[in-house]
């Protein structure tokens, strides 16, 4: 059969990649065409557009990139209806996806099936007509989702989390021993402070120099940054030039399998800290920092922005982020996490909570199977 998958970021072409594994094995003679990464190539099938051209985050760069991102939706639409897949298989990404959702519900009548659902349980809750109207089957990835969805009359299936399953590949294929990976990685045999300063630029512009300033303030710590696919070197040695901080590339798992603690924007980023038991501290700035989060805590319906909280159902992390983000209220936090045995424990504990409650691996092989089975 035909697939077409669009994934409009870095996790989600982790994400996609792995289910798409998971389809051939389905059904050895699957043949895909997307819109994704580097990750989704290498499983094989046509990579029609990289999601470098597609990641526009927030009003000002969608305003300023309206012309590329009409161009981007136009080039999409007509390339599905050339390639006339079995299924269309939408991987996150709402503003993009939920558009191309209606062209292809209405204009072909192809089936579409959603991986990662958007997260209307946290804002535009709204979008759940779009649902009704253009989405055949709906596929989550967070535990509390289907009661969620529930509530609002939608039925949807839970697979398990894909994150569980890339950490569980990691470990069984290809994790090395500390030693081999401070080689491999060319960095010296010093405790490590793990960067994780987002995948777009400009999340790393607007965070990674405050963590950097912060974490010269832990010399005993080497600063090692996760390097984001598709964010060249030169990019980074702008904020990296003037200290001693490392960048490592294609290695954040083994980073963060040796990390003794992390300073870690928001997103799936955060999950996969906690699913390697790296003690955190989740900060993210945005502007406007007080408009911010009185918008967050009289508009949202979540009390957090972590995967970590928001599965745990309670502040096992703490969230800096509008007007909490500084570098001294994270210099505390990572203080505490550090020097204070007792915190640093309740956060691990924390974390085994929610390692529990997303059960075991297999999320991908879950999801391929329900999709062939409904395509057959």
């Amino acid at each position: 059969m035909r697939y077409y998958l669009i994934a409009g970021e870095a996790s989600g072409d982790l994400h996609a990649s792995n289910l798409m594994r998971a389809l051939r094995e389905e059904d050895p003679e699957a043949d895909f065409r997307f819109l994704g990464g580097d990750l989704m190539r290498a499983v094989g099938g046509m990579l029609v557009r990289h999601y470098r051209e597609m990641a526009f985050m927030g009003f000002i760069p969608v305003l300023l990139n309206l012309r590329t991102i009409l161009g981007n939706l136009r080039a999409c639409e007509a390339d599905i209806r050339d390639y006339h897949p079995d299924v269309v298989i939408l991987v996150d990404y709402p503003g993009f996806n939920l558009k191309i959702a209606k062209f292809v519900k209405t204009r072909l009548g192809i089936p579409v099936h959603y991986y990662i659902s958007p997260k209307i349980w946290a804002w535009k809750q709204y979008r759940i007509k779009s649902f009704r109207r253009y989405v055949d089957r709906m596929f989550c990835i967070l535990p509390f989702e289907p009661d969620f969805f529930r509530r609002l009359d939608y039925k949807v299936d839970y697979v398990g989390n894909p994150s569980v399953d890339a950490v569980a590949e990691y470990r069984e294929r290809h994790a090395l021993p500390r030693g081999r990976f401070l080689s491999e990685a060319k960095l010296p045999d010093r405790p490590i402070l793990a960067l994780l300063a987002g995948s777009r630029r400009q999340e790393i512009r607007d965070n990674l120099p405050v963590m950097l300033r912060v974490a010269a303030s832990f010399p005993d710590h080497q600063a090692v940054i996760a390097g984001a696919p598709g964010i060249e070197p030169s990019y980074y040695e702008v904020f990296t030039r003037e200290t001693n901080a490392r960048i490592v590339f294609g290695q954040t798992y083994g980073l963060l399998s040796h990390s003794d603690a992390a300073l870690v924007t928001s997103g799936t980023a955060t999950l996969e800290t906690a699913l390697f038991r790296v003690p955190q501290v989740v900060c993210y700035y945005v502007a406007a920092g007080r408009l911010a989060s009185f918008v967050f805590s009289h508009f949202f319906h979540t009390p957090y922005i972590s995967l970590v909280n928001l599965i745990g159902g309670r502040e096992i992390v703490q969230e800096l982020f509008g007007a909490r983000f500084s570098e001294r209220n994270i210099r505390e936090e990572l203080g505490r996490i550090l020097g204070d045995e007792a915190y640093r424990g309740r956060m691990l504990s924390g974390y085994d909570e929610v390692i529990h409650t997303l059960g075991e691996p297999g999320a991908s092989r879950r999801t391929a199977r329900l999709i062939v089975e409904a395509l057959r």
